[in-house]
């Protein structure tokens, strides 16, 4: 998400502070680190809940005054409705994303991935197909993308009025 947005150190420790965690700059230096760098950390899932929650609040604004709870274990699928939620997407967004790496899915095929797990048309979302979400976002996000270093928006990424009332 820091490269797809060009977040800051600070957006970033902001954004894990709207999700209940107070980070610092140390700790969110090794958990951008490249793996095959000593200082590499692992981000654990429960802090990635946090700041896929924060995203969710900035861009969507809170549910009430309580932070929610973060999931302690994050699957492919879990992350990829929370950047859905968090960017508004609907299902012909991500098409399109998933399009810009050439990667072709259905609608149904697409719908399968949010469903809850049980489910009988439920499908787990691989980490190839993460990637090119991921990868595709970078693309269409990027285009003309400059620098956030506050809380202003870039005039590719729209933030909800809503938070900003806050």
């Amino acid at each position: 998400m820091r490269y797809i947005f060009d977040f800051s150190d600070h957006m970033m420790l902001s954004l894990f502070k709207l999700g209940g965690h107070e980070g610092n700059k140390p700790e969110l230096v090794t958990w951008l680190a490249r793996e095959e760098e000593p200082e590499f950390v692992l981000c654990e899932d429960e802090k990635l809940a946090r700041f896929l929650n924060g995203l969710i609040i900035k861009n969507r604004g809170s549910k009430g005054d309580e932070i929610p709870e973060p999931e302690r274990v994050l699957s492919n699928n879990m992350v990829l409705r929370k950047l859905k939620i968090a960017l508004n997407l609907q299902a012909d967004d991500l098409l399109e994303i998933l399009e810009l790496n050439e990667f072709t899915l259905s609608k149904h095929e697409l719908s399968a991935l949010f469903r809850r797990p049980g489910h009988k048309n439920y499908r787990v979302c691989l980490d190839q197909l993460l990637r090119n979400v991921l990868d595709g976002m970078a693309k269409h996000y990027r285009k003309s993308h400059k620098k956030v270093d506050s809380d202003k928006p870039s005039t590719d990424f729209i933030w909800s009025t809503k938070s900003d009332s806050s």
